[in-house]
């Protein structure tokens, strides 16, 4: 699976501040996997601008007509 193909793996996200000053991603997926991820506010930054821009793109392709299919 690469990251422009979809899944039906299901996961449950939270995002908020740890007591020692970064940000946690936490991830939990089916069959009991627990993920925490944390950055620093500088890193998540960043991840955020990307999930705008990766956002963006996916309005756009949504908004784009279908292409015709020939016989």
């Amino acid at each position: 699976m690469g990251i422009d193909s979809q899944s039906d793996l299901a996961a449950d996200i939270q995002i908020g501040p740890t007591d020692q000053g970064m940000v946690r991603i936490y991830v939990v997926a089916e069959g009991g996997i627990e993920l925490p991820l944390d950055f620093d506010p500088d890193e998540a930054d960043e991840i955020a601008e990307e999930l705008r821009a990766a956002a963006q793109v996916a309005r756009d392709m949504g908004s784009r007509p279908a292409p015709k299919r020939g016989r």
